[in-house]
């Protein structure tokens, strides 16, 4: 890879919406302001995406997507990895970058601020759907929902960030409903903790060190099958007792500036891709597809129900 920007600490996750947050105060720029045009103008397609795993595990399928695309695009192309989902929505509102690669919450953020554009979503196993999931222990009692909640005085429980959309958003918004959940200092859970990321809440579920814990179905799955292929018993320590309606896979994102003609040829070369080492580091995808803004109109009533489209401190 030709740069990275990598913060010590970060928590890597198998796909892109487990890093940690940190906030910054900047002035976000209009939809075509001429400052967000002038950026935009250098030759380099510059791709922003959160560590997903780690650098040695990425860099083939990522320097992988930079030949692809150079090729295809018929210019330079580089992937950068940004520290936080807070890097990529400035980056992306001040046109910084060309696309991004964003969980649909940290999207919709930055589709808020600028208008900046879903293009494409990844699918996996002919689906381009995931779910939130709450999980626990297989030794405990419970078996859905309304069973843990009865005990919720008693349950030390993990989301995953708090700009994730399934491993906070989505499962906080349904504790809220049901009337146990606000915040992280205010619940009438045990404990409330956010973890940083979607394989340290799977962790802490299977070591018993919280009782349960919200995370993102693919990445369970990718999670359980890795460990499996390693001799390890996640997929029989662990089990799902709530899942969400349907969501719309991660998006790729481009700033609200950029133009048709550059919007379908991006689209193209992500449909050409067939390279097995690219496909496994975004969430084990079988192919790329369409995406626009109208796919996750669901994910932003719920942003908006829960004042969540700011980018917060963890």
């Amino acid at each position: 890879m030709k740069k990275w920007m990598i913060s010590l600490g970060l928590a890597l996750v198998l796909t892109a919406c487990g890093g940690s947050e940190t906030e910054e105060t900047t002035e976000t720029p209009a939809e075509g302001s001429e400052e967000a045009v002038e950026e935009g103008s250098d030759e380099v397609f510059e791709i922003a995406v959160i560590p997903s795993q780690s650098i040695g595990e990425m860099e083939t399928g990522l320097n992988n997507l930079e030949e692809h695309l150079a090729d295809r695009l018929g210019r330079e192309v580089v992937v950068e990895q940004y520290p936080n989902y807070n890097a990529v929505v400035e980056a992306l509102n001040y046109n910084h970058i060309d696309l991004a690669y964003l969980g649909p919450l940290t999207y919709l953020i930055a589709h808020e601020q600028s208008g900046a554009k879903a293009i494409i979503t990844q699918e996996i196993d002919g689906s381009p759907y995931y779910y939130s999931n709450i999980i626990t222990h297989a030794d405990a009692e419970w078996e859905n929902l309304e069973d843990m909640l009865e005990d919720r005085a008693e349950v030390d429980f993990a989301f995953a960030s708090i700009s994730s959309t399934s491993g906070h958003l989505i499962p906080g918004l349904e504790l809220r409903n049901l009337g146990y959940y606000e915040s992280e200092d205010n619940h009438e859970f045990n404990q409330i903790q956010f973890a940083g990321s979607h394989d340290v809440v799977a962790t802490l579920v299977q070591d018993q060190t919280v009782d349960a814990g919200a995370i993102d179905s693919a990445i369970l799955e990718a999670l359980m099958t890795e460990d499996e292929n390693n001799g390890g018993t996640l997929r029989d320590d662990i089990k799902v007792i709530w899942q969400s309606e349907q969501l719309y896979q991660y998006p790729w994102v481009v700033p609200a500036q950029m133009d048709d003609e550059l919007i379908s040829q991006v689209q193209e070369a992500f449909y050409e891709i067939e390279d097995e080492e690219i496909l496994r580091i975004f969430g084990g995808a079988t192919k790329f597809v369409e995406a626009d803004d109208s796919q996750y109109a669901d994910v932003l009533e719920a942003a908006r129900e829960f004042d969540m489209l700011t980018l917060e401190e963890e």
